[in-house]
């Protein structure tokens, strides 16, 4: 597992969907994840700080992990099937360590309200991460770095298709910024 910190919210201005921009801590790899706008706006709302009236909906499941005497461990992205992604909330209550399936959005959400770390594991990373490439970085053999990466299969490129134009149209200059747009 490879810690994760939230790098931004962007929307596409081709269909208006909302992604969360994951970068992993201490290295230059970044995992799009598309997500609802609610997701986006509760997720902003707690980064930028900005106090609602009444609880959001991730405010109340926050409040009855509380109430119950849970604690959220952490959160981790664990799986991506068929261009979607599976997520685990990890509590620990009396002493044990309990497993919550989740949509990422959800658990990404919980965690910017608890403070809870963010992790998504390798395999994953190595799926759908996007590392940029500095202009004109050279491998080990001499080869541009794009030569030597792995060879990805007819049937993921198929199943990561949904990101595809997204991911072509980010401007990858930017991030690492942290801004929230």
């Amino acid at each position: 597992m490879q810690e994760m910190v939230i790098d931004s919210i962007r929307v596409s201005l081709m269909n208006y969907q909302r992604v969360v921009i994951l970068k992993e801590k201490g290295a230059e790899r970044y995992l799009p994840i598309w997500i609802g706008p609610a997701e986006a706006d509760s997720i902003a709302i707690k980064l930028q700080d900005v106090q609602v009236p009444r609880p959001l909906t991730h405010d109340l499941v926050r409040n009855i992990i509380h109430a119950l005497g849970a604690r959220v461990q952490y959160i981790v992205v664990n799986d991506l099937k068929d261009d979607t992604f599976y997520a685990k909330i990890v509590l620990e209550v009396d002493g044990k360590t309990l497993d919550i399936d989740a949509r990422p959005s959800d658990a990404i959400t919980i965690a910017v309200r608890v403070n809870a770390p963010i992790y998504a594991e390798e395999a994953v990373l190595e799926k759908a991460g996007i590392t940029p490439e500095k202009e004109g970085e050279v491998g080990e053999e001499g080869r541009p770095k794009a030569e030597k990466a792995g060879k990805v299969s007819e049937e993921e490129l198929r199943k990561l298709g949904a990101f595809k134009e997204f991911i072509e149209g980010l401007n990858l200059e930017d991030l690492g910024k942290g801004k929230t747009s």
